[in-house]
């Protein structure tokens, strides 16, 4: 297996994975979704509400904030000794305003200041002359498997690796460069050449452009471009690790499973 990391940020990812099955690239893009746990607002307790809003609007709202993850100082509830929810596994927030104004995530007070709404400038409701609004809302960790609000990532998915070659016959006209939507050709010194290959999205425009059939496009069935986007809670490189230790975990316990037998 290996790995080209092409672009990295707080907030995104995109890299090459090599030599590995279509399953293999398919099991990381699931886990990135759907089994690495993030903090989101879970319970709410209203104590009062007067605004034009139902309790479960707000709720809902609320439980859509991303906020910032730290999974070293919190538990999963079903890996917690207290199974109910104690400060191990679970963050409270207050919030105790009254209009008129609009009420931000940013009002939401958090007990730890590391786990934080990640924008501070997310409406929540707006409150007129008089409205009050008055919670706690009880933040744990959860996956996405139980609800799309502990999904940490965004947009994440994969492609098999292009490849893109200019044979022989090539006769430099430059109608590949023409037509080809994501600039994957260039004419530098009168010579087509393939500027940037990972680019391509196989459309096959620039194979009915070429009059001499001199192009050839095709996949790399070993190798994948992922890219994804996180929702902020965590940074796209923890985001990965996070996601290559779950799948590891999972192969040694099922190894461990057929070894039992």
């Amino acid at each position: 297996m290996d790995i080209d990391v092409l672009e990295l940020s707080d907030t995104s990812a995109r890299f090459v994975l090599s030599d590995v099955t279509t399953a293999f690239a398919n099991a990381l893009r699931r886990i990135m979704i759907s089994e690495v746990p993030k903090m989101a607002v879970d319970t709410i307790n209203i104590f009062e509400n007067t605004s034009l809003l139902y309790d479960e609007q707000i709720a809902l709202r609320l439980g859509l904030i991303p906020i910032k993850t730290d999974l070293e100082s919190y538990v999963l509830r079903s890996e917690c000794k207290c199974k109910t929810g104690c400060p191990s596994c679970q963050l409270s927030m207050t919030l105790s305003v009254e209009g008129p104004k609009v009420v931000y995530s940013s009002d939401l007070v958090s007990k730890d200041e590391k786990s934080v709404p990640v924008d501070r400038k997310i409406p929540i409701v707006k409150l007129k002359e008089g409205q009050k609004l008055v919670l706690e809302a009880i933040a744990r960790l959860g996956t996405g498997k139980e609800h799309a609000k502990w999904q940490p990532v965004v947009a994440c998915g994969y492609k098999n690796r292009p490849r893109v070659t200019i044979l022989d016959g090539c006769n430099d006209c430059g109608k590949c460069v023409e037509v080809c939507p994501k600039g994957v050709f260039e004419v530098k010194g009168n010579k087509a050449k393939v500027k940037r290959e990972l680019e391509c999205s196989l459309c096959n425009l620039c194979l009915e452009a070429c009059e001499t059939k001199s192009l050839k496009v095709s996949t790399d069935k070993r190798s994948f471009v992922f890219q994804f986007e996180t929702d902020g809670s965590m940074s796209a490189d923890k985001v990965i690790l996070q996601a290559v230790d779950i799948l590891k975990d999972k192969a040694k316990e099922f190894k461990d499973k057929l070894e039992k037998k």
